[in-house]
């Protein structure tokens, strides 16, 4: 992956992300559907990769076929990222903030109504940039503890 700012432009169509990841187009639409990647989407709708999304799904797929873990165990991990301490909020943000109270998945798939994420785009949140590979989450998470 490259380490610049191009890292995170849209470069790739879904077809070619999956021919680069040895998977499906449906696997990665199913990635899009639980929640586990936000692809760039142009106006007509169709879905583009960049490098830092590369990384994110290579993370996935470790995960699910030599790690063992499900998708689901995979989202209550990322419910666990504490996004409240890495973009602050108020308590009252936090008391209707499923991402906080919840275990159901990452903050950037759960519905921010009422809250400091209301109305943004998660795809340029920070929490979600900076948790996109396997090596990112640990050292993150061990800055956090």
């Amino acid at each position: 992956m490259r380490s610049d700012a191009r890292s995170d432009e849209p470069l790739y169509s879904i077809g070619t992300a999956a021919r680069i990841l040895d998977v499906s187009v449906h696997t990665l639409r199913m990635y899009e559907r639980e929640g586990l990647i936000i692809p760039f989407k142009k106006e007509s709708h169709q879905r583009l990769f960049s490098d830092a999304d590369i990384d994110r799904l290579r993370c996935i797929r470790q995960a699910i076929t030599e790690e063992r873990i499900g998708i689901e165990g995979i989202k209550h991990m990322q419910s666990l990222i504490p996004c409240w301490k890495l973009r602050p909020c108020s308590d009252d943000d936090r008391r209707v903030c499923p991402a906080y109270n919840g275990f159901q998945g990452p903050c950037w798939d759960v519905l921010h109504a009422d809250t400091v994420c209301a109305g943004r785009d998660c795809r340029n949140c920070h929490v979600y940039k900076e948790f996109f590979t396997c090596t990112s989450i640990k050292e993150k998470l061990k800055e956090l503890v």
